[in-house]
């Protein structure tokens, strides 16, 4: 179709971004302009395609571009099958996700993916058809319709660093088809191969060692950064960054609100590099940021980057060039579990102030637990003023996290263990690791008592944080441990099936039971997200900063916006603790409403408090 022939919203939000989009794809690839000819006629057929209801939630959101960084977002994280079954199930579930307070539905990968070689979803053979199982996608997309008309966005992972080994491509690549190889990272012996070795680090160095693997069909070598069975993709050839963009529309086009880019790092490769965070991968995200604006403005970004707070925050872009809408805080999630098991917020507080001092306009996905392991990312140069080694303190937080550690009432397993390198990583429900599984076996009540108070404190962490809370599926009812993997061949071998457990719907059923541990945290985290949504103090634009408690235990945030100011004090420590702050002005306790001092405030093993006070109001 020719331009002028071209729908007159596609052409004005095309035209704005034309330049820029084309400089950076013809410098990319090299000015190939039969490939962006295709890539700009691939962009208006996805724009076709897209349902009319879409497009009108487009506009909308185009009115308030903003609409995902206020303080009434509440995600929850789940696979399909482990909650209801299949994509129908969880369509009935909606009115429990509602009463959950979850606008924000985040479902784990669901393509077609081979058996037992999928890596938890993560092995796509068909970007366009749903795990048989689960449903289809027509499925996906009424089950979009659905959560849209209860205001509910949607949330979906595309994996775009590889394909599985069963994808068509692939399977043209096996069998000798040179352009389909040259979608893939192809080698006819190992110099090239083990050059690449001497500069890529290992993902997962005990369960998949080395970054190629021998295909033995073809008789070439392919790069597999992640497991055998996962080849990455060659984003140098612009047919694959045409394509895959192709299926990533079409998830759009069927409901997705949220695009989760996994892996997005990995995505470019170059000889001689570690193959991780290259320039060419913030143009590829750059570019895809455009096509969204061009063909699906109501959709945002979500990017997986799994690295330090130095790596992770160029992906947001700049305010002028951006690129991720969310993006994972991934360091800040370990390090609220460093401090659970040291005691000592100094870490904490030392990563806080790296996130208060990012520009407002970034937009973090906060987050306790996840599908995946805890990796223990954390700051050791800073660690090492206090006499923290990393290899020895890695093994205290992992003995200390699977209950190894004398008087530890946590309960996990360890991921990837290599004892060569002192390093592993950690799996188990935020319960767990709480403290809920050994005090409910134990039927120790005050421990239990303990544990429920902590896995409150740290919910009310998350939710005091700027950006977008998201909750595991199951963390809502203190879900435990599903210590029956073990017995399945298909997940025996991955401990983050201890985490990733089907949904206890018995447990579900006692969420009303303000006497039951499962109503007492299901209510506990309803107030809060309750409390959140109706408070300014909480948005994603306020002030942020931290609070000095003069107690290494204790850990002060304040907040402040649009007349409201907001003190929040966490004591990580299992005995009573005070925190030494001294504002003379009077408060209120959010939970209770009741009239509170800020000074000197006592503070109880494992808990939390919410001081209010609304400017100009005694």
């Amino acid at each position: 179709m020719k331009r002028a022939e071209w729908n007159a919203e596609f052409a004005r939000r095309f035209s704005k971004r034309e330049d820029e989009l084309k400089w950076l794809y013809c410098e990319l690839y090299h000015s190939d302009m039969k490939a962006w000819d295709y890539f700009v006629g691939m962009l208006y057929r996805a724009w076709q395609q897209r349902p009319e209801p879409l497009k009108a939630m487009d506009r909308e959101r185009e009115t308030r571009p903003d609409w995902y960084k206020g303080h009434d977002l509440v995600g929850m994280q789940m696979y399909v099958n482990a909650f209801a079954g299949t994509l129908k199930g969880v369509e009935k579930k909606l009115n429990y996700l509602k009463e959950c307070g979850v606008n924000y539905l985040h479902l784990m990968p669901l393509l077609k993916s081979p058996k037992g070689r999928s890596d938890g979803g993560y092995a796509v053979s068909d970007f366009r058809s749903v795990q048989p199982e689960l449903g289809t996608m027509e499925d996906l997309y009424a089950l979009s319709e659905k959560c849209h008309e209860q205001g509910m966005a949607v949330c979906l992972d595309f994996v775009m660093n590889h394909t599985s080994e069963d994808h068509e491509w692939a399977k043209k690549a096996r069998a000798g088809d040179p352009e389909y190889q040259r979608r893939y990272f192809f080698y006819d012996t190992w110099d090239l191969p083990n050059w690449y070795e001497q500069t890529v680090p290992q993902v997962f160095p005990t369960t998949a060692p080395g970054n190629f693997t021998w295909c033995e069909e073809a008789k070439k070598v392919v790069m597999t950064t992640f497991y055998p069975y996962q080849w990455d993709l060659n984003y140098a050839n612009p047919t694959v960054f045409n394509d895959m963009t192709d299926d990533m529309l079409n998830l759009c086009n069927h409901g997705v609100d949220i695009v989760r880019l996994d892996a997005t790092p990995y995505i470019w490769k170059a000889l001689g590099t570690t193959c991780r965070n290259l320039p060419q991968v913030h143009t590829l995200i750059r570019m895809m940021r455009m096509v969204c604006e061009i063909v699906c403005p109501g959709t945002l970004l979500l990017g997986e980057v799994v690295m330090e707070p130095s790596k992770v925050a160029p992906y947001f872009g700049t305010v002028e060039k951006p690129e991720c809408h969310l993006l994972y805080n991934v360091t800040t999630m370990a390090s609220i579990w460093h401090t659970v098991a040291t005691r000592d917020v100094r870490l904490l507080a030392h990563q806080m102030e790296q996130v208060f001092s990012l520009p407002r306009e970034y937009t973090f996905l906060n987050y306790l637990r996840c599908h995946d392991d805890i990796g223990w990312g954390l700051d050791y140069d800073f660690l090492s003023q206090f006499g923290q080694q990393q290899v020895p303190h890695k093994k205290y937080l992992n003995d200390y996290f699977t209950g190894k550690w004398p008087g530890s009432p946590a309960r996990g397993e360890l991921y990837n263990d290599d004892p060569r390198l002192g390093d592993a990583r950690l799996c188990g429900t935020t319960a767990s690791l709480c403290g809920v599984e050994s005090a409910r076996k134990a039927k120790d009540g005050s421990a239990l008592n303990m544990a429920l108070t902590l896995d409150e404190t740290l919910h009310a962490f998350m939710f005091t944080m700027s950006g977008v809370p998201v909750l595991y599926s199951g963390d809502e009812i203190a879900q435990e441990n599903d210590n029956g993997y073990h017995h399945d061949p298909l997940k025996a071998d991955d401990s983050r099936y201890l985490h990733r457990g089907n949904m206890d719907w018995d447990k579900a059923k006692k969420r009303r039971d303000p006497h039951a541990p499962e109503g007492r945290l299901f209510a506990a985290i309803r107030r809060m997200e309750e409390i959140r949504a109706q408070h300014r103090a909480f948005d994603g634009a306020a002030d942020t900063w931290l609070l000095n408690t003069g107690n290494d235990h204790v850990l002060g945030i304040g907040r402040y916006y649009k007349g409201e100011k907001l003190l929040a004090l966490f004591n990580f420590d299992t005995a009573q603790q005070i925190a030494w702050v001294n504002d003379p002005d009077p408060y209120a306790d959010l939970l209770s409403g009741k009239p509170a001092d800020a000074k000197a405030v006592v503070l109880p093993a494992c808990s939390f408090q919410w001081l209010y006070r609304e400017m100009g109001k005694e």
